[in-house]
């Protein structure tokens, strides 16, 4: 991997309860438990040992992550605040709160970043995409 580009914004993903009981055992295929912490900008979030969160949960909190990124408010889905939300994971068994952190850098879209291989300046189009040569 070789990442190039940083991020507007870090996410810090922290298991704060269960739905049901007291544990997870027979209940949570990834075995989560209360305070385990998982941390991200773009990719998939990893917590200290390395090990991913649930490709469930991650596929609730994507569009989530993407509404900050895009400069929502977290408290107009239900959120504790502008960049921080709880929620429970589709199974219904772990409760997460995921809290984003503004970074300072500029926006993948709106700083320019973003831009096709075969519309660069070295394909001879010189990053105009209405250029039809």
């Amino acid at each position: 991997m070789k990442k190039w580009y940083n991020e507007e914004y870090e996410w810090e993903i922290e298991v704060v309860g269960f739905l049901h009981g007291d544990h997870t055992e027979r209940y949570c295929r990834n075995g989560e438990e209360i305070g385990d912490k998982y941390s991200c900008t773009y990719g998939c979030p990893v917590n200290e040992d390395g090990q991913g969160i649930c490709s469930k949960v991650m596929m609730l909190m994507f569009p989530i992550m993407e509404a900050v990124r895009s400069g929502g408010d977290l408290k107009n889905i239900g959120g504790d605040s502008k960049y921080s939300k709880t929620v429970v994971c589709p199974d219904g068994c772990v409760l997460f709160r995921m809290t984003a952190k503004k970074l300072g850098n500029q926006n993948f879209f709106t700083g320019n970043y973003f831009d096709y291989p075969d519309m660069t300046e070295e394909a001879g189009h010189k990053n105009d995409r209405t250029n039809t040569e």
